[in-house]
């Protein structure tokens, strides 16, 4: 419903009074308000529907009207003297605001609607200086300089009704408050008392026998646990190392309290020239290399034969430090190993080895003797055929076949005769295939900077030489080698979380029948891929570290000149092979930096709940003729970190008896 002031307003004063008696007729009679000269009326409405009131006050005012169909009810408006045009329209602000309704004014137009939705809709912004109605709904942005903003949020949130809207924007430090204009001036002057500027100044307080790193670490953590609520007017100190100073900046009465707790902090320190400093994180040893290497430092500092004496000693079984000094120097001693004395970032390396490789090999060919007693006997052998007819004969002259065997495929032979002469024929025929795909996932968990390893496989004989006695006997040197999946890796973690890694990845296996039955350690092959390489990767990024794509055709034919290349004929005067390879060869990384706690926790749990979400897969297939839980399984990870101690009381065994309790284990 829209309410247009178009009348004439000093020509149509007695019109619109009588046109407002008979709004309000059907109404429970009201009193109509009382016109007075120059514009001002006497309000006197009584239990008077809301719609009629709009209609007045649009009409006197001259202000345009948008009605939302929510806006209704009785209200009651009576004024004990004559009032204007203005203030009509603030006391009709009021009134709406009285009875949960809003009037939003933008383009012109007032719109008015219930309270609830005054902070969702276009609110106009008024800008400095521009003057607003004080029962309008508007909103605006308050600049808080010296204070936090957020902090005077929860200040200034009982003083805003629930229609209205507080919040505070972090990035600019200003307040956002949508409410009538009244109460956003009000909670803008409260604002502008509590936003006060500080006035901080600065010092600095030479220490001559404290450390100023320390002293600065305890003074900003005492002023961090007090003075959390005081973000703009806190304390804060730094220590320069150069000159042994602590420089303090915040307000004076803070000031005085951080002098006086220092000038109690700079005092000897008892125990004379030699200290004892325990390690969390670092090595003992490594530390005092590097103390003792600064002693020298200090000697050309000061020169001569005045130069302070320093002495460090590393004792192992508690990882501590024995430091003998002079007391200047001692706090700047301390200081090193406390900067060293970090806890380091770990590295977990994930590596994805993925290898496909298909061989195929065909064999066909034919051999002959042909001879007599007398004359001796001619053979067509081919070196490629094993065993040929050459060894086959030699056997059967000295009936020695323990170092003949057939080997693989299909071996035909024969022996025919005629007259005197000897005809002999073996036929061999082998076809054989091979295929492997190999995925390998190792990974690896390390310190930062140091070198790793991890190595899956077998660890297989290989004869390396062979010594024959006077005797006949045969003695084999034999050396035992790793054969399967090698893994070494040095992380150095970068600015911006980077990692340099130096890597020596080996895949080894043992070639297709190199472990059959009839092979010693002489006849052992072993396929090997290594890699060595130093690569920079980003946290938590997959890299490809290298690749091999082999594809080998080789084709060999063995035959007698002139009658192995007859058509067809052939065939029994010739020995072909042929063999394919093929293999593909993938090596993918993935670094992921391990900085704290929760992080190592969330990868150790991921990589134990696989674990045994595969037993528990295994457990589900059964094993053959045993029960179903015979297979073994990992206990919850939840039950794991929640152990009882492994030894308890045990009442039975009397007085101070024991009894060994296992750790429980949940399927």
């Amino acid at each position: 419903m829209i309410f247009n002031a178009w009348l004439d307003r000093k020509r149509g004063a007695p019109w619109r009074a009588a046109l407002l008696l008979l709004l309000l007729l059907p109404w429970s009679a009201p009193t109509a308000p009382a016109q007075e000269g120059g514009g001002r009326a006497t309000l006197n409405f009584n239990d008077v529907d809301i719609q009629a009131v709009i209609h007045y006050v649009a009409e006197e005012t001259g202000v345009n009207f948008i009605v939302d169909p929510r806006v209704r009810g009785k209200v009651t408006l009576v004024s004990g003297r004559p009032v204007g045009q203005d203030e009509l329209y603030d006391i009709f602000l009021s009134v709406l605001r009285v009875h949960g309704f809003a009037a939003v004014e933008t383009d012109g137009v007032v719109k008015l609607i219930p309270d609830a939705l005054a902070k969702q809709a276009e609110v106009s912004i008024p800008g400095p200086g521009e003057g607003v109605r004080s029962g309008a709904f508007v909103t605006r942005v308050v600049a808080v300089e010296h204070v936090d903003a957020a902090q005077l949020v929860p200040i200034l949130r009982p003083l805003v009704p629930q229609s209205g809207h507080l919040a505070a924007a972090s990035e600019s430090n200003a307040l956002v408050i949508a409410d009538t204009a009244a109460n956003v001036e009000r909670l803008v002057q409260i604002v502008r008392r509590v936003d006060r500027p500080m006035t901080p100044g600065m010092e600095v307080i030479p220490l001559e026998h404290a450390a100023a790193s320390e002293v600065a670490a305890i003074v900003g953590d005492l002023e961090a646990a007090e003075g959390s609520g005081r973000a703009a007017a806190r304390l804060r100190a730094m220590a320069d190392s150069r000159t042994n100073s602590v420089l303090l900046s915040g307000p004076q009465e803070q000031r005085m309290a951080a002098r006086a707790l220092i000038s109690h902090l700079d005092v000897p320190v008892d125990g004379g020239h030699i200290q004892v400093i325990y390690l969390r994180y670092a090595e003992a040893g490594d530390v005092a290399e590097v103390l003792e290497g600064l002693s020298g430092a200090f000697e050309d500092q000061e020169g001569g034969s005045e130069a302070p004496e320093i002495h460090v000693q590393a004792h192992e079984s508690t990882n501590a430090l024995v430091v003998s000094a002079p007391p200047e120097l001692m706090g700047e001693l301390r200081s090193v190993v406390r900067r060293l004395d970090v806890r380091r970032a770990q590295v977990l390396v994930e590596a994805v080895i993925a290898e496909v490789s298909d061989e195929r090999a065909r064999e066909l060919g034919v051999q002959w003797g042909v001879g007599s007693e007398r004359d001796g006997v001619g053979i067509i052998d081919f070196g490629r055929a094993t065993p040929g007819l050459s060894e086959l004969g030699m056997a059967a002259e000295t009936g020695d076949w323990s170092g003949v065997e057939l080997g693989d495929g299909l071996t035909l032979g024969g022996i025919g005769r005629s007259g005197r002469v000897h005809i002999a024929a073996l036929i061999r025929a082998l076809s054989g295939d091979s295929a492997s795909n190999i995925l390998s996932t190792p990974s690896l968990l390390t310190m930062d900077n140091e070198e790793a390893e991890i190595v899956v496989g077998q660890n297989v004989p290989f004869r390396t030489g062979r010594a024959i006695e006077e005797s006949g006997q045969a003695f084999d040197t034999i050396q035992r080698q790793d054969v399967g999946v090698k893994l070494t890796v040095r992380p150095q973690i970068n600015e911006g979380n980077a990692v340099k890694l130096e890597i020596e990845q080996e895949v080894s296996q043992l070639a297709a029948g190199a472990s059959g039955s009839g092979q010693d350690a002489a006849d052992l092959i072993t396929n090997k891929r290594s890699l060595r390489t130093t690569v920079l990767v980003d946290d938590g990024q997959m890299v490809v570290l290298g690749g091999l794509i082999d594809d080998v055709l080789i084709q060999t034919r063995d035959q007698v000149p002139g009658l192995g290349s007859i058509p067809g004929l052939g065939r029994l005067f010739r020995y072909d092979t042929v063999r394919k390879e093929k293999r593909n060869l993938m090596v993918f990384l993935k670094p992921v930096i391990v900085r704290d706690r929760a992080t190592q926790t969330a990868l150790t749990a991921g990589k134990y709940d696989y674990i045994r979400a595969r037993q528990m897969a295994s457990r589900g297939r059964g094993a053959l003729m045993l029960p179903e839980d015979a297979v073994p399984v990992l206990p919850q990870w939840e039950a794991l970190l929640h152990l009882p101690p492994p030894f308890e009381a045990d009442p039975s065994a009397g007085e101070g008896g024991l009894r060994v309790l296992p750790p429980p284990v949940t399927p």
